[in-house]
């Protein structure tokens, strides 16, 4: 009975979850339509959202909410997307803005 408990809390946890992936795509979004501060601060927020996401699934992965496979592909997508937003936030802070 308990474990069903944490389950259908999960579940209802999880509902927020697709959430953070269309706020992670609107940032994306955002940051590629904006130039200087305001892009760096898109790129931020990415960051710390791909942060937040990757250790709401290593939770859920610890518990046993989702499987390895799912796990250990969502891992190689947020580290891509964490990689790309690096690669953004060093190019923004690098380019001078024109004159």
């Amino acid at each position: 009975m308990r474990a069903r408990g944490l389950r259908q809390r999960s579940i209802k946890r999880g509902d927020t979850e697709p959430g953070h992936g269309r706020d992670m795509l609107d940032l994306m979004a955002l940051a590629n339509a904006s130039r200087g501060t305001e892009r760096a601060t898109y790129i931020r927020t990415l960051l710390q959202r791909t942060h937040t996401t990757t250790v709401l699934l290593r939770v859920c992965h610890d518990m046993r909410f989702i499987s390895h496979k799912v796990w250990g592909d969502s891992m190689v997508l947020l580290d891509s997307i964490g990689k790309q937003g690096g690669g953004w936030l060093k190019s923004s802070r690098s380019t001078a803005p024109a004159a």
